[in-house]
């Protein structure tokens, strides 16, 4: 039993040294961590500028009630979120007020919906449902580096999709 653990860890191993990665190398485990801690920061941000640009464009304004409904969190939690992309200068807002994108925010905007689509694109041409494609797409755009994206890009091209 012990030799079958053994044999199954040497070819894991093996499969992660072929791939340019090792599961005991801590260097790369942290890098990898890094990057996985720092998209989850940015993905808040990035998911309200994308709804508050969309309710701007369907409304008119973005109001906290909106977000909060759509959102499905406390008006608390939209508040403290918005305080905070106020800090980062990627909103406007004053109290009672809607919320406003700055340049910097409708920027960052465009850019997620940008990544996002790729990410759709790429899942349907593989042959994803799009109900389960528009999902996916929403939480891998968030984490999916330059280099993969520059991928599915390429991919889509050559495919003749994009």
């Amino acid at each position: 039993m012990e030799i079958r653990y053994m044999d199954a860890m040497t070819r894991r191993e093996e499969r992660h040294a072929m791939a340019g990665t090792s599961l005991l190398n801590p260097a790369r485990q942290r890098a990898a961590f890094e990057r996985v801690r720092k998209a989850h920061q940015s993905e808040v941000a990035e998911d309200y500028v994308e709804l508050i640009d969309d309710l701007i464009t369907a409304n008119g304004e973005a109001r906290a009630t909106d977000l909060a409904e759509r959102f499905g969190v406390t008006h608390a939690t939209v508040n403290r979120t918005i305080q905070r992309l106020i800090r980062d200068g990627l909103v406007t807002s004053e109290p009672y007020r809607s919320v406003f994108l700055t340049e910097q925010g409708r920027a960052m905007a465009a850019h997620s919906r940008k990544r996002h689509a790729l990410v759709r694109d790429f899942l349907l041409a593989i042959g994803i449902h799009r109900d389960t494609a528009e999902q996916d797409a929403e939480g891998i755009e968030h984490h999916v580096s330059e280099e993969t994206l520059t991928a599915f890009k390429a991919f889509l091209e050559k495919a003749g999709r994009k």
